[in-house]
């Protein structure tokens, strides 16, 4: 597999007056394409500075990232917007749907900073909310679905620009267990089709359905494993599908 990003000994230190708070200390860390990634870590461990950096929504003070074969160092402020438009999608913990918007809409919203016609956003909108599994729901207002599929909406908004990587951040932070297994279970799907994603998460058991966990503690990474992860059960499948995806928790 290609490396998509590459961090080399970043540091990042936050100052407020004659203080230093060094928020990321040497983190060297590689993500190839395809690869379903979790950062994990206490609060305040520099996991969402990790991400914050690999979003492109921050600099290092020291080190070296390359995206998608890129320096990010070396990109004005206008490439990084690209990158962030096109090669990165984003997915946070509370949704950030507009709610008097429908579905279809704010799946469409990326795409109208991007010069596309309306048909073309609303036709790419649904095709990304088909891909989610809420064809049929294109018309409904964020109050009008579940919390899940809320989330379900904001995936497919960082889907419909094609992005190469999504980064998710605490996306399951505010939904039940349930639900919670029902949006892994999508971004696993996604997985499955090539995509790469990675996540920051504190919950163990959402770590399970990755294939790679990497600790983030104090600012440094202190474990890096891969693992066969758990095979989410997506919404509206059979009893005992479950079972069937995990034999060998029987």
């Amino acid at each position: 597999m290609a490396a998509l990003m590459e961090l080399k000994d970043i540091v990042k230190i936050y100052r407020m007056g004659d203080q230093e708070l060094r928020a990321l200390d040497g983190i060297s860390l590689t993500v190839n394409d395809g690869e379903f990634v979790a950062i994990m870590g206490a609060s305040g461990s520099g996991k969402s500075t990790l991400m914050n950096l690999m979003g492109c929504l921050d600099r290092p003070t020291s080190g070296s990232y390359r995206l998608a074969g890129d320096e990010v160092s070396r990109l004005t402020t206008n490439q990084l917007a690209q990158v962030r438009n096109h090669i990165i999608g984003f997915v946070f913990q509370g949704f950030n749907l507009l709610a008097r918007t429908s579905s279809v809409e704010n799946v469409a919203l990326p795409l109208i900073y991007a010069g596309v016609s309306k048909r073309e956003r609303l036709k790419r909108a649904e095709e990304a909310l088909g891909q989610v599994g809420l064809a049929g729901r294109e018309h409904h207002h964020p109050n009008q679905l579940s919390g899940g599929q809320q989330q379900r909406v904001a995936i497919a908004r960082a889907l419909v620009t094609q992005p190469k990587v999504i980064l998710a951040d605490e996306p399951t932070g505010n939904l039940d267990s349930r639900t919670s297994v029902e949006v892994m279970a999508v971004l696993q799907q996604l997985g499955r089709q090539g995509l790469t994603v990675v996540l920051v998460t504190h919950e163990p058991d959402i770590a399970n359905y990755t294939g790679r966990v990497v600790v983030v503690r104090d600012g440094r990474l202190v474990s890096d494993t891969p693992q066969r992860p758990v095979q989410a059960v997506p919404a509206g499948a059979p009893r005992g599908a479950a079972l069937a995806a995990n034999p060998t928790a029987a």
